[in-house]
């Protein structure tokens, strides 16, 4: 959707879980208007901080130093009553007030979504781009965040599987991904693990443990069953029980890794990602393009409207999942 207003000031917010490489974004965002003679704001928690007039002024020396930081120097929160059309309505007053006239979105799904009513319902032209360790977001093949995620789960299930191998234990590793099994995906290849529990396939506890028997006869004494979040059969906790049921003699043991994959700072892939996304998001504020996300797809820039994103969820690969099925024998 085309605006026919110049756009002389764009805020920034980051909303929902924070991701690293959100940082990047930001600085991109920032410089980018400057660089365009375009003044920028900061929004202090996300969405809440529209509704509170939590607006910052934001020069380049801003986000000095930032790039190579984890979380987000704005702060990101859940707001619930946003979605109230009235709450909306005042968000929007809110930044027409402050002179702002464009917005730059970073987050999720659920972002997306508010992001997408502040478009439609009041013609404020905002632009998504998509921070999330999940990797779920329809319209680009990686979202700022994962690769950091990955490669810190990774980092964490070497060090167990050390542990695994010195006393014969099967660990069973949880990992976030929401209802995604990226994560638990590249993670199980990445780490050379014995199985892998996504949600988007079923798995049997009965096959599993048949399985894990063939293996201990083989005399594989030890393993690494990766259970991504969201998975069917519940949590690693309950499938570990299962398989304990099954084969009462083997030793097991529980991790979850939890928020430790959220944190830490940012790869470069993520770092450079954020920074072309961050970039692109501004420019096409100024160009006069609304209600859309930014993402890469095949490595090109991709604008997907927020409908759109938000409807549908990048799809697992059935080759990489019977890669790593394969690769685990």
């Amino acid at each position: 959707m085309e605006q026919k207003s110049k756009i002389k000031r764009v805020a920034v917010l980051t909303s929902g879980g924070d991701s690293p490489g959100m940082n990047a974004a930001i600085r991109a965002v920032v410089r980018t208007a400057i660089y365009n003679n375009v003044e920028a704001v900061g929004v202090v928690r996300g969405y809440d901080g529209l509704i509170k007039r939590q607006f910052m002024g934001m020069q380049s020396h801003s986000v000095s130093k930032i790039i190579s930081l984890g979380g987000t120097m704005l702060k990101s929160s859940r707001c619930p009553e946003f979605k109230e059309k009235s709450v909306r309505e005042l968000a929007v007053s809110n930044m027409r007030e402050a002179g702002i006239d464009g917005l730059v979105v970073i987050g999720g799904d659920g972002s997306f979504r508010g992001a997408d009513l502040l478009c439609k319902e009041f013609d404020f032209p905002v632009v998504g781009v998509p921070g999330t360790i999940d990797n779920d977001i329809y319209g680009t093949d990686y979202t700022i965040g994962f690769d950091t995620a990955i490669n810190t789960a990774v980092s964490a299930i070497d060090k167990i599987r050390d542990t695994a191998d010195s006393h014969n234990l099967v660990f069973f590793i949880e990992v976030m991904g929401r209802h995604s099994g990226f994560i638990g995906l590249y993670t199980a290849i990445g780490t050379g693990a014995e199985a892998t529990l996504i949600p988007e396939y079923d798995t049997d506890i009965t096959h599993l443990c048949s399985y894990l028997d063939r293996e201990r006869r083989k005399n594989k004494t030890s393993g690494i069953i990766i259970v991504a979040e969201g998975e069917k059969n519940g949590t690693a906790e309950e499938v570990a029980k299962k398989v304990k049921e099954i084969l009462p003699d083997y030793d097991t043991r529980v991790t979850t890794l939890g928020h430790i994959q959220r944190g830490g700072s940012p790869t470069c892939r993520d770092r450079v990602l954020a920074s072309v996304l961050g970039n692109r998001a501004v420019e096409a504020l100024i160009k006069g393009m609304s209600g859309v996300m930014v993402g890469m797809v095949n490595n090109e820039i991709a604008y997907t409207p927020f409908e759109e994103a938000c409807s549908k969820h990048n799809e697992i690969s059935d080759l990489w999942f019977e890669i790593s099925r394969i690769l685990s024998l």
